[in-house]
């Protein structure tokens, strides 16, 4: 390493002062674009797309606490038993959904065919089954007819008997 030093210190003396000022000041630049690169650009990006990371983070805990807030509504309704909650589910279909599904149960799960089921009423359906009945869906097997409702099926798991 001192020979490859060595070698520098002398090219270094062979040089005009001039072609000094120019290496010295290339040395210069190179250094501090490296600097840019290494410190300060990740740094920046960091600091322009940090608002916007805020923003999506704060979204994304309002959706949780949403969320927690209803599992805790959830944990603090009293329990049902299986009765309840299939009597329920049945009412829910029949007020939502009506001719549109028809429902079979087997055993705790409840397997439901749709035939021309609104959009709309499936979601609040699903909404009312999940909060009401404790039904929570295991399988589904939908398509969208031409007309935009849905047609397949639907399965369910209610509380334990």
């Amino acid at each position: 390493m001192s020979e490859a030093t060595q070698m520098l210190k002398a090219r270094w003396a062979g040089l005009r002062p001039r072609e000094q000022a120019l290496v010295a000041g290339a040395v210069v630049l190179v250094g501090l674009a490296i600097v840019w690169m290494l410190a300060l650009a990740p740094a920046i990006k960091t600091l322009r797309t940090s608002e916007v990371q805020r923003r999506t983070l704060d979204a994304q805990l309002q959706r949780m606490q949403g969320l927690q807030a209803q599992a805790q509504a959830l944990q603090s309704q009293p329990k049902q038993g299986f009765e309840e909650a299939m009597r329920l589910l049945e009412a829910s279909v029949r007020e939502r959904l009506g001719t549109t599904a028809r429902m079979v149960a087997t055993g705790d799960r409840v397997t439901l065919t749709l035939a021309g089921a609104a959009p709309d009423a499936l979601a609040q359906w699903l909404t009312q089954a999940r909060v009401n009945a404790r039904a929570l869906p295991g399988e589904a097997h939908l398509t969208r007819n031409a007309s935009g409702k849905w047609d397949g099926t639907l399965v369910l798991t209610l509380p334990a008997r």
